[in-house]
């Protein structure tokens, strides 16, 4: 990779996370931090406002925005074979969403990279068991919401003796697991961390209310808890 690629990379990466840390951009570069530096000043030059915070790392100043970027051929490709992964393994409002934004990446595209887009969409094939994948559902996209806000959510649950409960959790992760998506949350009622079936949830409705608990075990932990690892 050029230089000028690579400027342009440190650029994006910077756009898609809140902090970023000289250690990870030398990572995602394979550079050393000493040259992280020196791209970093030659950013600050053309005049791009990235800023510090210690411990946190890099950031760009909100209010910036890069103009509109264009897309490479593969890389409009490997959106689409992720949008029929996405169409057998998420729900009706992550497949949505992630619709509506493969559709911005297409509008962007040449005409001739556009009719090749098609071709290849026309050309893929997915057989799966449909005994493996649960009912339909669409809660995915409010519970990433609850997640990412650290809101209290309650649920409609109907466990597995279709017994229905309404519960208040906390929601710490989602994790696919078992051919079925689970969302693990502190629950109110029990007391305790508990593991709901997503294709069980009946409802979902953000209470507008940030967690009570002051704080919460990672979501890589509670996987080691799981009982299958598949």
């Amino acid at each position: 990779m050029n230089r000028i690629d690579r400027l342009f990379g440190i650029l994006l990466l910077l756009q898609t996370k809140k902090y970023v840390s000289a250690d990870k951009i030398a990572d995602q570069f394979q550079i050393s931090t000493r040259t992280v530096y020196r791209d970093i000043k030659a950013l600050l030059e053309q005049g791009v406002p990235i800023s510090f915070e210690q411990n946190k790392g890099y950031y760009i100043v909100q209010g910036y925005f890069l103009p509109p970027v264009s897309f490479s051929s593969d890389e409009a490709n490997a959106l689409l074979i992720m949008e029929r992964l996405v169409s057998r393994f998420a729900d009706k409002s992550i497949l949505t969403n992630y619709t509506s934004a493969l559709n911005k990446v297409k509008a962007v595209l040449k005409h001739s990279q556009k009719e090749k887009l098609e071709l290849l969409n026309e050309s893929i094939g997915f057989q799966l068991n449909h005994e493996w994948l649960s009912e339909e559902f669409d809660h995915l996209s409010d519970l990433q919401n609850a997640i990412s806000c650290k809101n209290i959510i309650e649920i409609d649950y109907l466990d597995m003796n279709n017994k229905s409960s309404k519960r208040e959790v906390e929601a710490i992760g989602l994790v696919f697991y078992a051919y079925n998506w689970h969302l693990i949350a502190w629950c109110h009622l029990r007391n305790e961390y508990r593991d709901f079936r997503v294709s069980r949830i009946a409802k979902v409705r953000n209470l507008e209310v940030s967690f009570r608990k002051s704080s919460h075990m990672a979501l890589n932990e509670y996987m080691k808890l799981l009982p299958v690892d598949y």
